[in-house]
């Protein structure tokens, strides 16, 4: 049986803070739009933000990789989509893909592997026994 991926999709606007002083999307802007996406899943995926301030469990990024396709501009609409696209023990990975709303014009793709940790140790947790059932997922679900 494969389960399906948990996802979510989330609207943001370009704003003048995302731009540098030609009215492009600065890259670093992306990363805080998946930042938006992946607090949204991490959620659906049980890890609530106020629990995990409680619990002092965090998922943390390991890598990140992203492919900018074209850019966005000052006041786009912009769609991030995310979904949970692979599961170790100790380890998952999360995708994300932006697109332009007004045309759906791909703008970038990202993935990211994350490992949960306690803090203040920084101890590396394996990840909750309910994440088994996606450890058979399929890439790209």
């Amino acid at each position: 049986m494969n389960t399906k991926a948990p996802h979510i999709r989330t609207e943001v606007q370009v704003m003048f803070f995302d731009t540098d002083c030609g009215g492009v999307v600065s890259n670093i802007a992306y990363l805080r739009f998946i930042e938006i996406a992946r607090t949204l899943l991490a959620e659906k995926l049980g890890l609530a933000l106020a629990e995990m301030a409680e619990t002092q469990r965090y998922p943390v990024v390991v890598r990140t990789e992203i492919t900018y396709c074209r850019g966005a501009r000052l006041s786009d609409r912009l769609v991030i989509e995310g979904w949970l696209d692979h599961v170790e023990r100790a380890r998952f990975w999360c995708a994300f893909r932006i697109t332009r709303s007004k045309d759906n014009a791909l703008i970038a793709e990202c993935r990211q592997s994350l490992a949960l940790i306690a803090m203040p140790t920084g101890k590396l947790l394996r990840l909750p026994e309910s994440w088994k059932k996606y450890r058979n997922l399929k890439r790209n679900s």
